[in-house]
């Protein structure tokens, strides 16, 4: 992942979504605590630039670990950055903030967010055809 002052958030999220793609970031004007949500009033515009966040961001190009929880990787995007991130999970067709796991890696995350969206095609069972005697 590449982030320079004129990176936009949009771009940051893109290029984790193609690592991640059962995953989302969102960014906040406001840390939040851990095991906690983001309020989504204070959540920041996809074309703002990294620089206007933090004007004293020096220019980063890392790996994005598979390997780090949620809790890891959204500090470093703290440490690093000034950035408040948040992670989401795809659920099904919802996206869940996935503060009660943040302690799972970000594979872990992903994986489970692919197998919600799967469509197994169970066939349904009649529970009205069986014998009562």
């Amino acid at each position: 992942m590449k982030i320079t002052k004129t990176t936009t958030i949009q771009e940051i999220f893109d290029q984790f979504n193609t690592v991640f793609p059962y995953l989302k970031l969102e960014f906040y004007s406001k840390n939040h605590a851990q095991n906690e949500g983001s309020s989504a009033d204070s959540l920041i515009n996809h074309q703002t630039m990294v620089g206007t966040i933090n004007p004293k961001l020096e220019d980063a190009d890392f790996d994005l670990d598979g390997e780090k929880t949620v809790t890891e990787f959204e500090k470093m995007m703290k440490n690093l950055f000034n950035l408040n991130i948040q992670v989401f999970r795809k659920s099904s067709d919802l996206w869940l903030q996935t503060t009660s796991t943040d302690h799972w890696t970000l594979n872990k995350q992903n994986g489970k967010g692919q197998r919600s969206i799967v469509d197994y095609n169970i066939e349904p069972v009649d529970i009205t055809d069986f014998d009562v005697d």
